[in-house]
C-alpha cells in the first residue's frame, strides 16, 4: 500500500480548505468549509469573576516545583517557576487568549503590526504612553534593541538558549517619537509576534554579564502588576508584592507567594492550610473532589464543568471520608494542558530505522482507546491528537493523522511484512547474560512456555505446540491486564514483562512522565501557562481483550523492541499506559520489553542520549509552530566532530521535505499561506512516523472556592491583576464554558 497517497490526499483537504476561503466574498456569499483548527476540547476553568465581585488584599499561597535557579527566561535552566514570575512582572507584547492565539496586550502596546514587506520587513511597535519600568523609566526602543543585540546570536559572551527570530533582526530604531519602535527585519519572519515576550530593561540584557548573572537571584526593574519583593531559598518561596508603579488595572491581591510543594506532599499542605493553590495529581484530585459540593454542570460538551469521576459519595469508606473533611472549602478546576503525550519511535538504528516498521507499528495502536484510559476517568474529552504541531482550537490545527491512517491490525501486519518481518520464523534466542536479572524477558515472549521453561518453537507443523502457545498468549496477555489495572498502586524497578504483578506503593507521587521544553535554540522553553510533567492513567481499568498473535522474526531475530519508562512513584499510570500499548503491538507480533529507570536520568540518558526503542514524553505546542517547532523534527546531521546533531529532534527521523516546508512557513508573511505550509509539514511528519501523538495532556488544580480568576488556565496567559478572594457574601462564579 502506497502511503504517498495517503499523505497527498491529507494535504489536499489542507489546500481545499484555504482555496475556498479565498474564494468567500463576505458571509453573505456563500458557505464555506469549516475552520479545521476547531475549539478547545476544554475551556478554561478559572471561576471567572468580575474584579467588582474581588475584595482588595490578601495573600496567594501557589505551589511551585522548585524555587527557580533563574528569573531570566533565556536561559537554558529556566522553569516554569520563572515564566510564572516572568508573566507578573514583566512587560509580554502578546499574550495568548483562551483559544491558544496570540492576543495584542493593551497594557503595553496600542498597536503592532506589519507597515513595510517591501524591500524589506518592517514592524512598528506603538508603546502605551503609561508603560513604564518600576523605577520611573519609559519603556521605550532602548529596551527593544538591548534585548535583540543579546538573543541574536552575534555574542557568544551571552549565555542564551535561543535566539530564533532574533537573528533575523536587522536593526531596531526609534519612531517618530519615544512611543514608537521600528524593528527592520533582514529576512522575513511570520512569527514576528513572538518577539519581546517577555521583554527585560536594558539593564538586564544590556551587557554579558547583567544577562548571564545579574537576573538569575534578583529583578531589580520590572514593569507588571507585580515586582519580585524577595527570593528565599532556604524557605523555598518567592514573594511577589504588588507594584506601586504599576500603571493598569491595580492588582487586587497584596501579594502572590510562590511556595515550592513538592507534588507528591501537595495534598497534605492543602489539607494544612498551608497552600490556597497547586496542580495536582488525578489520584489527590479525587480526593479533593469529594470534599466540594457538585458544581453546575457546563452547557458545552466536555467543558470543565464536567464532574471527576470518583467513589460514590453514598458509599465512602472511612477515608474518603476523611479526606472529605480534610480537604472542605477546596474544589478541582480542571482543562486540558496546551501539551500532548507521544509514544516517540527511535529511527536511529535497529528496526525502527526502517520506515515500514515505524508505519506497521502506528497502526497497530488504537489512540481513542488511549485517550479514554487517561481522560475520560477525569471527565475530559478524551479524543486522540491529531497534530504535532498544534492542538484543537490553535490556528494551525487540522488533524493530518490520516496521512498514517487510524488502527489496522491487517495493514499493520502487511506493513511489517513488507519489511521482512513474518510470523513462524526461526528464532535465536539469546544466552542470559551475566549480571541479566532472573527471569528477565520480553513481552509477547514465547519463551517459557511450559512448565519446566523450555523455549522456542519445534516446528510450524505441530499444531499441539502452536494451540499451547495460543493459550499461554491469551492467559499472558489476561495477566498484562491485571497488570494495567495494578500500575497506579506502585511498581518496582528494572526491566520486566508486561503481565507480571509490581510491587504495591504510593501512587500519590510526583507523575514520571516528562515534559521536553520546546526551546526555540536547542534551549529550554516553559509553557506560558506553567506545564506540569505527567501522563495520567485511571486505576483499575483492564485492557481489552485480542486476538494474541505469533512474535514477527527476521533473519532469526525476534522483533523485540526496548520500551522505557521511568521508575518512579509518581509513574504507575504512565506505565499502565506503556503496558496498554504493549498489548496493542503483542497483537501484532511485536515484542517490548518494557525496562523502568530512574526520574532523574529518564530523559538525559535515555530519551536525548537515543538509548531507547520507544518511550513516552510530552511536547508542549506552540501558538509559533514554524519557529518553535522546527528544532524537533528537523532532518538530523553530521557534526564536525563527527556525532548527529539532533537539535530536539530525539526520535532521529527528519526528511528534508519537511525542513524545506518549516522554512517557507517561517519566511511568508501570509497567514493564511504559513498554516497551510504547517499543516502539509504535520501530514509527513505523521507519515514519517517518528512519533505517535496520543493524548492532550489533563490540567488538574486544587483551589480553594473563594478564590476567582485563577485555576486550570488552559490554553490563556493568567491575569495576574484579577486574582483575588471573593468578597463576603458573594456567590462563587459558575465554571466557564469551552
Amino acid at each position: 500500500m502506497s502511503h504517498d497517497g495517503i499523505a497527498t490526499r491529507s494535504v489536499m483537504r489542507s489546500v481545499a480548505f484555504l482555496a475556498a476561503s479565498a474564494l468567500a466574498m463576505s458571509v453573505l456569499a456563500g458557505c464555506s468549509d469549516p475552520d479545521p483548527a476547531g475549539k478547545p476540547l476544554a475551556g478554561q476553568d478559572i471561576a471567572a469573576a468580575d474584579r467588582s465581585r474581588i475584595a482588595d488584599g490578601g495573600t496567594l499561597r501557589w505551589a511551585v516545583d522548585a524555587v527557580p535557579e533563574t528569573l531570566n527566561t533565556f536561559q537554558s535552566d529556566a522553569d516554569a517557576a520563572t515564566t510564572r514570575i516572568a508573566q507578573a512582572t514583566l512587560p509580554s507584547m502578546f499574550r495568548f487568549d483562551a483559544t491558544g492565539r496570540p492576543e495584542r496586550n493593551p497594557a503595553y502596546l496600542e498597536s503592532a503590526k506589519v507597515v513595510e514587506t517591501e524591500p524589506k520587513q518592517v514592524v512598528l511597535y506603538k508603546l502605551n504612553q503609561q508603560a513604564v519600568w518600576s523605577d520611573g523609566r519609559e519603556i521605550g526602543a532602548a529596551d527593544f534593541a538591548a534585548q535583540w543585540r543579546a538573543l541574536s546570536g552575534k555574542d557568544s559572551a551571552y549565555w542564551t538558549a535561543r535566539n530564533a527570530g532574533y537573528d533575523r533582526i536587522e536593526k531596531i530604531q526609534r519612531g517618530d517619537n519615544d512611543l514608537e519602535v521600528r524593528v527592520t527585519f533582514g529576512q522575513p519572519y511570520s512569527d514576528w509576534r513572538s518577539l519581546f515576550s517577555p521583554l527585560y530593561p536594558k539593564e538586564v540584557m544590556g551587557t554579558p554579564d547583567s544577562f548571564n548573572d545579574g537576573a538569575r537571584r534578583k529583578l531589580k526593574v520590572s514593569a507588571g502588576p507585580f515586582t519580585v519583593k524577595s527570593i528565599d531559598r532556604k524557605g523555598n518561596e518567592v514573594r511577589l508584592t504588588r507594584n506601586p508603579r504599576w500603571w493598569g488595572e491595580p492588582a487586587k491581591l497584596n501579594e502572590i507567594l510562590l511556595r515550592a510543594v513538592p507534588r507528591d506532599q501537595r495534598a497534605a499542605a492543602l489539607a494544612a492550610g498551608d497552600l490556597d493553590l497547586a496542580e495536582v495529581d488525578p489520584t489527590a484530585a479525587k480526593r479533593i473532589a469529594l470534599a466540594a459540593p457538585p458544581r453546575p454542570q457546563s452547557p458545552s460538551p466536555g467543558a470543565s464543568g464536567t464532574p471527576l469521576m470518583g467513589p460514590d459519595r453514598r458509599t465512602l469508606t472511612a477515608g474518603q471520608k476523611r479526606d472529605k473533611a480534610r480537604f472542605r472549602g477546596f474544589e478541582v478546576r480542571k482543562s486540558l494542558e496546551p501539551a500532548y503525550t507521544q509514544l516517540a519511535l527511535n529511527g536511529g538504528d535497529g528496526p525502527l530505522a526502517d520506515e515500514r516498521v515505524r508505519r506497521g507499528l502506528a497502526r497497530a495502536l488504537d489512540r481513542e482507546e488511549l485517550a479514554k484510559l487517561v481522560l475520560s476517568p477525569l471527565g475530559l474529552p478524551a479524543e486522540p491528537v491529531g497534530s504535532h504541531l498544534a492542538l484543537s482550537g490553535q490556528a494551525a490545527y487540522a488533524d493530518s493523522s490520516g496521512a498514517i491512517g487510524g488502527q489496522d491490525r491487517a495493514e499493520a501486519q502487511a506493513l511489517l511484512a513488507d519489511a521482512g518481518w513474518v510470523q513462524g520464523g526461526p528464532i535465536k534466542e539469546k544466552k542470559e547474560k551475566k549480571g541479566e536479572k532472573k527471569g528477565e524477558k520480553a513481552a509477547g515472549s514465547e519463551a517459557d512456555k511450559s512448565k519446566k521453561g523450555s523455549e522456542g518453537e519445534k516446528s510450524k507443523k505441530d499444531s499441539k505446540k502452536d494451540s499451547a502457545e495460543e493459550a499461554d498468549k491469551k492467559k499472558s496477555e489476561k495477566e498484562s491486564e491485571k497488570k494495567s489495572k495494578k500500575e497506579s498502586d506502585g511498581g518496582d524497578d528494572g526491566t520486566y514483562i508486561v503481565g507480571e504483578d509490581n510491587k504495591p506503593g504510593d501512587d500519590e507521587g510526583r507523575t514520571g512522565e516528562h515534559l521536553a521544553q520546546d526551546g526555540k535554540q536547542y534551549g529550554s522553553k516553559q509553557l506560558q501557562q506553567g506545564g506540569v510533567p505527567g501522563a495520567y492513567a485511571p486505576r483499575g481499568t483492564a485492557a481489552p481483550a485480542g486476538t494474541a498473535v505469533r512474535t514477527l522474526a527476521k533473519d532469526g531475530k525476534a522483533l523485540t523492541l526496548r520500551f522505557v519508562v521511568p521508575a518512579g512513584e509518581g509513574s504507575q499510570s504512565l506505565r499502565a499506559v506503556a503496558d496498554r500499548i504493549a498489548i496493542m503491538l503483542e497483537r501484532v507480533g511485536i515484542r517490548t520489553v518494557i525496562s523502568k529507570v530512574p526520574d532523574e536520568s529518564y530523559f538525559k540518558d535515555h530519551i536525548a542520549s537515543g538509548q531507547y526503542d520507544l518511550a513516552l514524553y510530552s511536547w508542549p505546542t506552540s501558538a509559533y509552530p514554524a519557529t518553535d517547532a522546527r528544532p524537533i523534527y528537523a532532518k538530523p546531521v553530521p557534526a564536525a566532530d563527527g556525532s548527529l546533531n539532533v537539535e530536539q529532534n530525539y526520535t532521529r527521523v527528519g526528511t528534508d521535505q519537511v525542513d524545506q516546508l518549516f522554512d517557507q512557513a517561517i519566511a511568508t508573511l501570509d497567514e493564511s499561506e504559513s498554516r497551510s505550509l504547517i499543516r502539509k509539514a504535520d501530514s509527513r511528519i505523521w507519515a514519517a512516523a517518528g512519533s505517535i501523538p496520543l493524548y492532550q495532556r489533563p490540567q488538574l488544580t486544587a483551589v480553594r472556592t473563594s478564590i476567582a480568576n485563577v485555576g486550570a488556565f488552559g490554553f490563556g496567559t493568567p491575569v495576574y491583576e484579577d486574582m483575588g478572594f471573593l468578597k463576603k457574601g458573594a456567590a462563587a462564579p459558575a465554571p466557564q464554558a469551552s
